[in-house]
């Protein structure tokens, strides 16, 4: 027999994000709008890692790593920035490009945010694989919380 609120496999239903906290989430959006205001460089793997970061509100800085070699980005953002935030995808690719990026940047002289990636992906991995569906994931979380106030 199964438990109210729960599918045939033991987990809860996924009408709504229950393993997402609401609040977490937009406090981390608001962090990354917040930090690219003040000039902190975001880098994210590609075009709809930064279209999705757009539409989140991020105004600063967004350079794509898959345009150049990972050495020639981190150098640019270490030059012009000083400040990285590091946002790539949480699948090998995106973890290994991490890693990578991290070193580059450090010993270019950069100071480097991998935290909030890491709770970034603590907080969606089980719901989106990667930052380009992240806006959309962020909208149907508000959705869930407050429809009655969409258009």
């Amino acid at each position: 027999m199964r438990r109210s609120g729960s599918s045939r496999w033991g987990r809860e239903d996924r009408g709504r994000r229950a393993g997402v906290d609401p609040d977490a989430l937009e406090e981390l959006v608001s962090s990354l709008v917040e930090a690219s205001k003040e000039g902190t460089a975001i880098v994210v793997e590609g075009e709809r890692d930064e279209r999705s970061l757009r539409e989140l509100g991020v105004t600063g800085p967004i350079l794509r790593a898959a345009r150049w070699p990972a050495l020639e980005v981190a150098e640019e953002a270490a030059l012009e920035y000083g400040n990285v935030i590091i946002l790539t995808d949480w699948d090998r690719g995106g973890e290994e490009l991490a890693r990578r990026m991290e070193g580059h940047l450090r010993s270019a002289g950069a100071r480097v945010d991998l935290d909030t990636r890491e709770r970034l992906k603590r907080m969606v991995r089980r719901e989106i694989k990667d930052v380009e569906s992240l806006s959309g994931f962020v909208e149907r979380v508000r959705s869930e919380i407050s429809p009655e106030e969409l258009p």
